[in-house]
């Protein structure tokens, strides 16, 4: 006799959490809510993050709903403008926040200790038979070409290419028509930034020198200030 299939239970984590969030932050934040239904929604700034558990932009940027448009995907890339294929993903975000949201910031969000970078730099086996990640990540060769053969120090190359990526993602941006002509009329501003999950660092590029530099003043002595990526 076949058994019957199991529903499995909604993670008792999440019903918890939605619980605490209709007795305490729902409340004081309903009339926001309402607001953004009737009006719909209008970030000023698009984060490109990556999957990363640990990486969560309205975390890490305390925002509130309607403050941010967040894409996240696989070591927080964007691949360049390319009509072909079936599925732009990345890219439709990107299309929908510039062309329909009008945002005035794009923010390319990358972080230490990020698995695709590492399983990149590692050669890491495929986890299935599509190899998606390896496929995905194999996008940033150009970054890894830049950097030349890797050091003997594993753990330092691996976070100059999680720089070099994020620089790479910038690169990419500018392919997108809609974005590079409103980058050249001051309408849009492009940014690079990286999150220290160790140290809690927040690290901004300065687009004059290319160097990751803290967002905050003070912060220099919880971490290396990263390297520049040319």
């Amino acid at each position: 006799m076949a058994r019957e299939a199991v529903t499995p239970a909604f993670p008792s984590r999440l019903t918890e959490g939605y619980k605490a969030f209709l007795n305490g932050r729902f409340p004081s934040e309903r009339k926001r809510f309402e607001v953004l239904a009737e009006r719909g929604q209008s970030p000023e700034t698009l984060i490109i993050g990556c999957c990363d558990s640990r990486v969560s932009p309205e975390v890490i940027f305390d925002a509130s709903p309607g403050e941010l448009f967040v894409v996240r995907n696989v070591s927080n890339l964007v691949p360049p403008f390319e009509t072909g294929g079936d599925f732009h993903g990345t890219s439709a975000a990107l299309e929908f926040a510039v062309q329909a949201l009008k945002v005035k910031h794009i923010v390319v969000l990358g972080h230490q200790m990020c698995g695709g970078i590492k399983a990149f730099a590692n050669h890491a086996d495929p986890l299935s038979p599509g190899d998606f990640i390896g496929k995905w990540m194999a996008q940033i060769q150009p970054a890894a070409d830049a950097l030349g053969p890797q050091a003997r120090n594993a753990a330092d190359y691996i976070t100059r290419l999680e720089f070099a990526a994020i620089e790479l993602s910038l690169r990419n941006l500018m392919t997108f028509p809609c974005v590079r002509i409103l980058a050249e009329r001051n309408q849009i501003a492009l940014h690079g930034a990286y999150f220290g999950v160790v140290d809690g660092v927040l690290r901004v590029r300065n687009p004059e020198t290319g160097a990751f530099e803290p967002a905050v003043d003070g912060l220099e002595a919880l971490g290396r200030l990263a390297p520049r990526c040319d």
